[in-house]
């Protein structure tokens, strides 16, 4: 796989995306630091994730949309107050390329909708994620595909189908240039639940790049994730 100049293989050093997410905490001064810092942390790209409060969920106070753990921080928020705090201002992205552009970093995003992919393209990002919540999105996987960018996609919630599913839309569209990630989704995941092997078996599977994104602390599953063949490596990270 390649992304921009850079080659993904088990031939070359693990392709390492630092995972801004939500930790920007809806300060512009904040995001451009954690870009300086995910350079001097040696990351080969930074990663976003554009969307909208209004292209995420509803407005709304019924059940379905209000968090009811009672260990979040967002305990009885509605699902609205929840993506609107954390979705990186549209405003804000120009100046987001600039900086990355400036420190020689890659930059580039996971689209929650199809919107989204249009509003990226004018920033020429050099490659796409699609997170694990939306790997079953045939509407986005087909317009990300036609953009004929690199793609990356997460796995998380995914059974041994889905991922066959995933592989059949590529090569409808003969497209080769994609890798897979591992992924457990918990926030934070527990590291005996990384079933790290899952990596080899997927290597063996589909013949393509596999990665792993990881949710655990420190960074014992990501180092080990590379005896496995694990070629891409997104870790969320914060200063």
């Amino acid at each position: 796989m390649r992304i921009a100049s850079r080659i993904i293989s088990e031939k070359k050093p693990p392709f390492i995306i630092a995972e801004i997410s939500a930790n920007h905490n809806k300060s512009l001064s904040r995001t451009l630091k954690l870009i300086e810092e995910a350079k001097k942390a040696g990351a080969d790209a930074v990663k976003l994730q554009t969307y909208t409060a209004e292209t995420m969920t509803l407005k709304s106070n019924k059940d379905d949309f209000l968090i009811k753990d009672k260990k979040s921080l967002w305990y009885n928020k509605n699902l609205y107050e929840l993506y609107n705090q954390g979705s990186l201002p549209l405003e804000w992205y120009k100046e987001i390329f600039n900086k990355a552009k400036k420190n020689n970093i890659l930059c580039f995003s996971s689209p929650f909708d199809t919107s989204s992919v249009d509003f990226l393209q004018k920033f020429k990002v050099p490659a796409f994620k699609i997170a694990s919540f939306e790997n079953n999105h045939t509407p986005l996987l087909k317009k990300v595909i036609k953009t004929k960018k690199p793609v990356i996609v997460s796995l998380g919630l995914t059974e041994l189908k889905d991922v066959k599913y995933l592989i059949d839309l590529f090569k409808k569209y003969k497209y080769k240039n994609f890798a897979f990630l591992k992924c457990t989704s918990a926030y934070p995941s527990k590291l005996e639940e990384s079933n790290l092997k899952t990596i080899l078996d997927l290597k063996k599977r589909f013949k393509i790049e596999i990665g792993l994104s990881d949710h655990t602390p420190g960074i014992g599953a990501a180092i080990a994730s590379i005896a496995y063949g694990a070629t891409i490596i997104e870790k969320h990270f914060t200063d």
